[in-house]
């Protein structure tokens, strides 16, 4: 799920804009020696806009990286850096990707804005924070943000600020309690909350209306918000290693059929002919939105009430994958039917795989 957000170019002009410098095992000297080199050439240091420095032994950036001033993407993951200089007041980066190190909330820079740069992506995943950095919340323009892998024990209130996220990654810490305010992340489209003590979820999650992807296995939910099922774009949600028991879906109250449907059911059950000009013509569009039982042994059919259930599928022997199906009746959910395979004329917006185990 972590990815280079920089704007896409031919392989041949992003090989010229790069510095690959990673996976050398390099220290800060050699670095440092390195890129006084490269800038000692005449404009040399000005073309790149790419620097990678991943994988090597360094444990400070040396100060001569401020002089790649067109600079916009870094990786300086999977080093030994204690402290991260503020490098976003001299250059115009869209990425910053330093995960894996030594990295305290002290040793952060005090301002990650800069009107220099437009970040868009920041990792800091697998570093040593032990609370969620306040100044990332200046960076209205963010679309990507790992924070996983730490020891984060809060989500602030003013994460709504971040309402640019497409991607907002906390797996992995000691969170322990998920304010409302995260329903302000409208542009989400993934939530990764897994691995964390997260006993509930607040009811505004069903405003992340654009959620495809909501991981918050390896917590301590023991129920899930019914308005979840309001979600119409999400197709992955993992549940496994929670004391949860998924019935929130089969829990959810019917509500009184209307007097249209029920008309409309019967038309349709008992095929009644309708010829135009008989009835308005609402009432025969109406009739077309009719959706069959996916109980193979019902003929029945809905229009706006009916019934939503779990049905477990057993997938290549290791996970149980609940599909979400709608039926016409309660009555629908019992019988041996169930163990058959979903009808695959389902509507492809629901929910389609859950993953327990």
């Amino acid at each position: 799920m972590e990815c280079y957000t920089s704007d896409s170019c031919d392989s041949d002009s992003r090989e010229e804009k790069t510095l690959d410098l990673s996976n050398r095992a390099l220290d800060c000297e050699t670095i440092s020696s390195e890129m006084d080199s490269i800038i000692e050439e005449k404009g040399c240091a000005s073309k790149y806009e790419i620097f990678l420095l991943y994988s090597n032994q360094i444990e400070a950036l040396p100060s001569s990286i401020n002089s790649f001033i067109n600079l916009k993407i870094l990786d300086i993951s999977n080093n030994r850096l204690t402290s991260l200089p503020d490098v976003l007041k001299h250059c115009p980066l869209t990425s910053l990707i330093a995960k894996h190190n030594h990295l305290t909330n002290e040793s952060l820079p005090k301002c990650f804005y800069s009107s220099k740069n437009t970040l868009r992506e920041l990792n800091l995943s697998g570093n040593k924070l032990n609370f969620f950095p306040e100044q990332v919340l200046q960076l209205i323009s963010l679309k990507y943000l790992y924070l996983g892998g730490n020891n984060i024990v809060n989500i602030p209130k003013d994460i709504w600020k971040l309402n640019s996220l497409q991607i907002l990654s906390l797996g992995g810490n000691q969170i322990t309690e998920v304010p409302d305010s995260v329903g302000g992340l409208t542009s989400l489209q993934a939530l990764v909350l897994s691995n964390n003590q997260i006993e509930q979820l607040p009811a505004s999650i069903a405003n992340l209306k654009q959620l495809r992807s909501l991981l918050i296995h390896q917590n301590k939910l023991k129920t899930l918000p019914t308005q979840i099922i309001k979600l119409k774009c999400l197709s992955e949600l993992s549940l496994r290693d929670n004391p949860l028991v998924v019935r929130f879906v089969r829990d959810m109250t019917l509500q009184p059929t209307s007097l249209l449907e029920l008309a409309g059911r019967t038309i349709k059950l008992h095929e009644i002919p309708i010829r135009e000009g008989e009835v308005p013509a609402s009432l025969i569009k109406y009739l077309t939105t009719a959706q069959c039982c996916v109980n193979p042994k019902c003929k029945g059919v809905f229009f706006d009430n009916r019934v939503e259930h779990i049905k477990f599928v057993d997938f290549c022997g290791r996970y149980q994958i609940p599909l979400l199906q709608y039926l016409c009746s309660s009555k629908c959910i019992t019988g041996r039917w169930e163990s058959r395979e979903v009808d695959s004329n389902a509507p492809s917006h629901m929910m389609r795989k859950v993953l327990l185990g």
